[in-house]
């Protein structure tokens, strides 16, 4: 998109920053309402029993499937920048992303067993590799290269994200838990739905940010695309019929599959767009500067997203629920992500404006997130260390936690966002931010093995490890941030 397609710089409307951003926070704070919320029951309708209306799994199994969920989750961005930059342009692709999402939420909301769920899966799968990465490339299209309200911008998109995320475990976790797991899943759905209502209302707002794909399929290469996809069906079509005869087709083979996956996709995805003729010297030598930002991304986003399945397992089985004398579903617990990010955001996205060039360099940034989020893991050691793990552990525990890591995330999150849009090659902008939600994808990945670990027995020593990991690779970060600098050539 050429400079004189950016929406005006004296375009200050939503509390200083671009109208259009108003459409784009409200359009992820209501997608991000229905899958939050359906994430705040999501493991607790797994392996609950089913005469208490869930599938009757076992724990483990549970939270591994919870991890690869938001592993091909966040893998199907890769598909949807790819749609975007080729085939619709982002602002079609996530509006057809929006649709799929409410599909997918309707069919969970069926009685139908896991069948249903699978089904579910799919579409929100798909839905949301459509609609999340483009949507956040959509943000950064707003604003120019040289505007420095971009990171404060991305900060103001980040609390719409954590606004739907707080709302959501209040009224669909409550319904799911307390009433029905699949009228949780219906109020999910009407979250979508409100979204995509206020996307149409307000796409005038844009200007011509995502109008059209950025690298367009010609002619000759669509057909050649299409034979591609029908032969990639096929095969895996053939491998998964042979896998069932052979009865290798399991749930843990399914887990390790996805794994594998979801390490290798961002490691090809880096070779190709370092080796493609499209990317020039200038944009190649930032993409080297990229990679240590996203392997920390990684590290970070492995305690961040363990919220949905080892935290949430805590907060279901180790956690005393009565507070102040009330006694609270445990999927309340995931507001507490949400809750911080929206009280501290407001200061973090302050902090950036007042230190405007003074601020500490992205990498630095990405340091201190890690050191924080790490932190926040052998934080929740304690009970374990003061009381044992059979004795009921406060709720205080992990509202600390949660505090502490997204501290962590304030300093990381956002602000990778918004170094993913500088220092993407203009001819894989909306797929430079799919490379970004495959840190995600792969932190999910390496998390379906290891929440498998985490029980009663080994609680202590799961939650310290983890955590000292992740604090060992931000002190390398720091250590790393002069030659990422000198790599991001003149990117700030």
């Amino acid at each position: 998109m050429s400079e004189q397609t950016k929406v005006s710089p004296s375009d200050r409307g939503f509390f200083g920053h671009p109208r259009g951003l108003a459409t784009l926070f409200f359009l992820e704070m209501w997608e991000r309402f229905s899958y939050y919320g359906m994430s705040a029951i999501l493991l607790y309708y797994l392996y609950d029993q089913t005469s208490d209306g869930g599938l009757g799994l076992e724990k483990q199994t549970s939270s591994a499937l919870v991890s690869i969920y938001g592993a091909l989750v966040f893998m199907s961005g890769v598909l949807g920048g790819w749609v975007a930059d080729r085939l619709l342009g982002m602002r079609r692709a996530v509006l057809l992303g929006g649709v799929l999402i409410m599909c997918g939420h309707i069919a969970l909301a069926l009685p139908g067993g896991l069948p249903a769920l699978l089904v579910s899966m799919l579409l929100i799968v798909v839905g949301t590799g459509l609609l999340k990465p483009n949507v956040s490339s959509m943000v950064g299209e707003l604003y120019s290269p040289t505007d420095n309200r971009r990171d404060a911008g991305f900060s103001l998109f980040y609390m719409g994200i954590n606004l739907g995320a707080f709302i959501a475990p209040y009224l669909v976790g409550t319904l799911g838990q307390q009433v029905d797991y699949h009228l949780g899943f219906v109020l999910a759905a009407i979250g979508m739905a409100a979204g995509l209502v206020v996307y149409a209302r307000g796409r005038s707002r844009l200007g011509q940010s995502g109008d059209a794909p950025t690298n367009p399929l010609r002619s000759g290469e669509r057909r050649q695309v299409a034979m591609r996809a029908a032969a990639g069906t096929a095969v895996l079509v053939v491998v998964l019929v042979v896998l069932g005869v052979a009865g290798a087709l399991t749930v843990q083979a399914l887990i390790n599959a996805v794994t594998v996956l979801a390490v290798v996709l961002p490691v090809a995805y880096l070779i190709m767009m370092l080796r493609s003729p499209h990317t020039d010297a200038v944009e190649r030598s930032r993409l080297i500067a990229y990679i240590p930002l996203f392997i920390g991304a990684v590290c970070y986003w492995v305690v961040n997203q363990q919220s949905g399945s080892v935290l949430a397992q805590f907060a279901d089985t180790r956690t005393d629920l009565e507070i102040f004398g009330f006694a609270v579903p445990s999927s309340w617990f995931q507001s507490l992500n949400p809750i911080a990010t929206l009280l501290l955001a407001p200061t973090f996205a302050w902090l950036w404006i007042k230190l405007g060039d003074r601020q500490p360099a992205t990498p630095r940034k990405f340091a201190t997130g890690l050191l924080l989020g790490g932190a926040s893991f052998v934080l929740m050691a304690g009970p374990g260390l003061l009381r044992g793990v059979d004795a009921p552990a406060s709720p205080w525990w992990l509202v600390a936690s949660y505090f502490v890591v997204i501290c962590g995330s304030m300093c990381l999150s956002p602000v990778g966002l918004s170094a993913t849009t500088k220092l993407a090659p203009r001819a894989f902008l909306a797929q430079m931010m799919s490379l970004w939600f495959l840190a995600s994808a792969a932190a999910q990945g390496i998390n379906a093995q290891l929440v498998q670990f985490y029980r009663a027995e080994t609680e202590v020593g799961y939650f310290a490890g983890v955590g000292a990991a992740v604090m060992v690779a931000g002190v390398v970060m720091h250590l790393m941030t002069p030659w990422v600098q000198r790599r991001m050539a003149g990117v700030r």
